[in-house]
């Protein structure tokens, strides 16, 4: 199926006289997850991760992926002629490197210019400048190839209210407007869907697990203009955004308008989310590359946005560890497959009032298929528990009130020691990063370490980061802030500011043998400050037990131990109250001092 694909595909480019076509995983707005509709690279190559680049040529195809999905995309590619390119590995090109290295003179690069950044689009443009290379980026191929697409995107919004957001629209306008002049810019062209939703204290639902509604924004001195699907609006939104003097045009006006400002115009422009179609429309303004300021706004919560945080998380803990008793208590006693598991997770976050949606696809995997990060289970491939090794259940929910992020892998039955090693030091890990105190100004490059030191120490590692940002009702992966090592070329590192809550997950992944992660969700906060600097340091916002059984207590230092032992002391005494009394005695007894 995907060889007749590829195959139409390359028809399609030599009709159009295109000799390589280019795919990202992206939709108009650069988003990290995107609606079907989006899914042009799934389609052509039939790898479903959520990040890749497809690119084609007449004689081959290859993906770009990054350390997440090796194991998954070598297993979806199997047999498709699709040659998978392991991104920041030794020895493999960037797409920007292997198009310099493979483009002939004169040759034409093709791509959906809404779906490549601005930025990607520069590099691509740079790498090939001395070749004479064509660009045609107003192209959709995959039209009248993907003969069943699905429909474009167009759910109902629904409004924040401020006493729930912690800032009125024109609040988070006059922050954005004094960045503006910081930049010396005159105005403002926002496309990534959660710095807007932000901003507008709307939501949507037009991205899975994303409540984003597709949309662009213009912001002046005095102005604000929201492009966005005139359908997807109910009254009360409508109402809730002229009140504040937006003015709500529709979504695909947004080109005439571009086009049909006044040339000389120092419009702000964040290149890594604007895509490369905009920034060519833009062309004849003075354009002012800046981090959008939304974004770091964003970030750093408010204390509207933590107090909801902190009480979110402690009912999606509550769940989080009915759903570890369930499972303990279920196995080898009743048939469990991964995706009864899921749903079982799934269906206690449904019970918690707040609840709006999940945050992403409930992961649920069973002993190898754990090895596979962002493994899915499907009706057509599933495993069935069994009373021995271990289950790693990654999930999430949205609720009106926070988004939370939780994994924990959890012993169904006998594991071997060399899977407890790796366990333990996993966890070790996560508690080392936990305690960590540090100066104002450190990114998640300096912090990166405490994770993996107990891991590198024994000669393994996670080929992905440590942590990323979490949205307030918004996406489950927020920018700028991060932890990890290794930055991918031309990435802003940004300091970890008070406010800022991010993931902590390290984790051990080998292939046809076993995963484990263990991920708590902390915030931020400012410590002591002195003649040294000021001082930070890390609070939990997670309260689930970690697995006991799986902990050999011989590899923990007295810190770590001490670490542990406080941590399940905090568990019990947040999460006990919530239980019943069978559910409370073997808490009692999973979070006991070792």
């Amino acid at each position: 199926m995907i060889k007749a694909r590829l195959q139409a595909l390359r028809s399609a480019m030599q009709v159009q006289g295109i000799d390589f076509y280019l795919m990202p995983t992206a939709d108009f707005h650069n988003s990290e997850y995107v609606n079907d509709y989006f899914k042009v690279r799934e389609f052509f190559s039939g790898f479903t991760g959520s990040n890749g680049t497809l690119v084609v040529w007449q004689e081959g195809a290859g993906l770009w992926t990054d350390g997440r999905y090796f194991i998954q995309a070598e297993r979806e590619l199997a047999g498709s002629g699709i040659e998978l390119f392991r991104m920041m590995q030794e020895g493999v090109p960037t797409i920007s490197e292997f198009l310099a290295q493979s483009m002939m003179e004169g040759q034409t690069l093709g791509f959906d210019g809404r779906c490549v950044s601005a930025k990607g689009g520069a590099e691509y443009e740079e790498a090939l400048a001395d070749k004479n290379i064509k660009f045609v980026y107003r192209v959709d191929l995959a039209e009248g190839i993907w003969a069943e697409r699905p429909a474009f995107p167009c759910g109902k919004t629904f409004g924040i209210k401020d006493e729930v957001a912690g800032a009125a629209i024109n609040e988070k306008l006059s922050q954005v407007r004094e960045q503006l002049k910081k930049d010396k810019a005159e105005s403002i062209f926002l496309a990534k869907l959660d710095d807007i939703m932000w901003l507008y204290n709307i939501r949507g639902c037009d991205v899975e697990c994303n409540p984003v509604a597709l949309s662009y924004t213009y912001v002046t001195m005095t102005e604000s203009y929201l492009f966005i699907q005139k359908e997807a609006l109910t009254p009360e939104v409508e109402k809730h955004l002229t009140d504040s003097g937006v003015i709500v045009e529709e979504y695909e006006k947004v080109w005439s308008f571009l086009e049909g400002l006044q040339a000389g115009q120092k419009v702000s422009l964040d290149k890594r989310n604007a895509s490369f179609q905009v920034c060519k429309v833009l062309e004849k303004q003075n354009l002012v590359e800046a981090a959008s300021p939304t974004e770091l706004l964003k970030a750093k919560k408010n204390s509207t946005e933590l107090k909801y945080m902190e009480e979110i998380y402690l009912k999606d803990s509550v769940a989080v560890t009915k759903f570890i008793y369930w499972v303990k208590n279920a196995i080898g006693k009743q048939t469990i497959t991964e995706l009864d598991a899921a749903e079982y997770m799934d269906n206690l976050r449904r019970e918690i009032p707040e609840f709006i949606d999940l945050s992403f696809p409930t992961i649920a995997a069973y002993g190898a298929n754990a090895a596979m990060m962002h493994y899915e289970a499907t009706e057509e491939s599933h495993a069935v528990l069994e009373p021995k090794g271990m289950l790693l259940v990654d999930s999430g929910g949205q609720y009106m009130g926070g988004t939370t992020d939780v994994t924990r892998t959890i012993v169904l039955g006998e594991i071997s020691d060399e899977i407890k090693k790796h366990y333990t030091l996993t966890a070790a890990g996560m508690l080392e990063l936990t305690h960590a105190r540090w100066i104002y100004g450190c990114t998640g490059r300096n912090l990166d370490i405490l994770a993996r030191k107990p891991l590198w120490d024994i000669g393994i590692d996670y080929q992905c980061g440590t942590g990323h940002g979490i949205g307030y009702i918004l996406n489950v992966h927020e920018g700028p802030q991060n932890v990890r090592w290794r930055f991918a070329p031309g990435t802003k590192e940004v300091a970890i500011e008070e406010g800022m809550i991010i993931s902590n997950e390290p984790g051990v992944y080998i292939a046809d043998s076993h995963g484990i992660r263990i991920e708590n969700i902390v915030v931020a906060r400012n410590d002591s400050k002195n003649e040294y600097g000021q001082f930070m340091h890390f609070d939990t916002l997670t309260y689930a037990p970690i697995d006991l059984e799986a902990i050999d207590v011989s590899l923990l230092s007295q810190k770590q131990r001490e670490y542990l032992n406080e941590y399940h002391k905090a568990v019990y005494e947040k999460v006990s109250p919530f239980l019943n009394d069978e559910e409370k005695q073997w808490l009692l007894n999973a979070t006991k001092e070792i």
